[in-house]
């Protein structure tokens, strides 16, 4: 695969992940919430949290857009979205964060493959 073929495939990948968390992070601070999401997060003890859930999940995909940051935003996506997969599981709903993770693993690893293999930098 060529290196435009990456930079290319990784953009798309990764903004899959971050249009889903400034969704969720507006529809929370909007309160726009579907009532099945306010009763769930409710039920686990979230309810009280959604301002500071939907601010996070900006602050979080802000952080994923900015190349200087993407690392940093890399990684608190990767344990909000594993927070959120743990969530669902605890709660017997199908794990959709799961996908989006997995989505924003692959993403990042074509763009930068040095957060995943020791070395990686020097064989691109």
């Amino acid at each position: 695969m060529t290196i435009k073929a990456k930079r290319i495939l990784s953009t798309v990948l990764m903004a899959i992940p971050i249009l889903v968390l400034m969704m969720g992070g507006v529809m929370k601070l909007a309160n726009a919430e579907p009532p099945s999401v306010v009763r769930f997060l409710t039920k686990y003890g979230f309810g009280d949290y959604m301002k500071l859930l939907g601010t996070g999940e900006l602050i979080i995909a802000a952080l994923l857009l900015y190349p200087k940051t993407n690392k940093l935003g890399f990684l608190l996506a990767s344990c909000y979205l594993g927070g959120a997969f743990c969530l669902e599981i605890s709660g017997s709903q199908p794990p959709a964060s799961a996908v989006f993770l997995a989505i924003l693993w692959v993403g990042m690893f074509l763009r930068s493959r040095e957060m995943f293999l020791q070395g990686a930098a020097n064989n691109n």
